[in-house]
């Protein structure tokens, strides 16, 4: 199994308990399950981004050098939910508030339809390298 095929297993993993959470009812202990599911999700999605791309012997080393040369490569649609995913994702690590969890979580749906968009754009390439 190749890196990116395990990163793509993981992230679509990811991504589907990101889906499962957030179709329970919200209740503070489901609101904070679910932005650390994002934090995860987005940790895979750039990283398997990256591993996508070193396939295609093109290196890139942020989440933001990531998701731009993908839009470059169209691997993902329009880049700005991608830079604006990379900076929830930075203020659920580095600040926690009642007030900013509610803004994250209200945002979270979003999240999960570019995850999910990816995993899409993705599985081909995964199910091309299986064979």
């Amino acid at each position: 199994m190749t890196k990116f095929q395990a990163l793509f297993q993981e992230f679509n993993d990811a991504v589907a308990r990101l889906e499962e959470v957030l179709r329970e009812p919200k209740t503070e202990f489901m609101r904070d399950s679910a932005i650390k599911r994002f934090e995860l999700s987005f940790d895979l999605s750039w990283k398997l981004i990256k591993a996508s791309l070193e396939e295609k012997g093109v290196v890139c080393t942020s989440p933001i050098g990531c998701f731009k040369e993908a839009y470059r490569q169209g691997l993902i649609e329009y880049e700005e939910i991608w830079v604006k995913l990379t900076e929830t994702r930075n203020k659920t690590v580095h600040t926690y508030d009642e007030k900013l969890a509610e803004v994250i979580y209200a945002g979270l749906s979003d999240a999960l339809v570019a995850f999910q968009k990816l995993n899409e754009a993705l599985g081909k390439a995964a199910e091309e390298n299986l064979k």
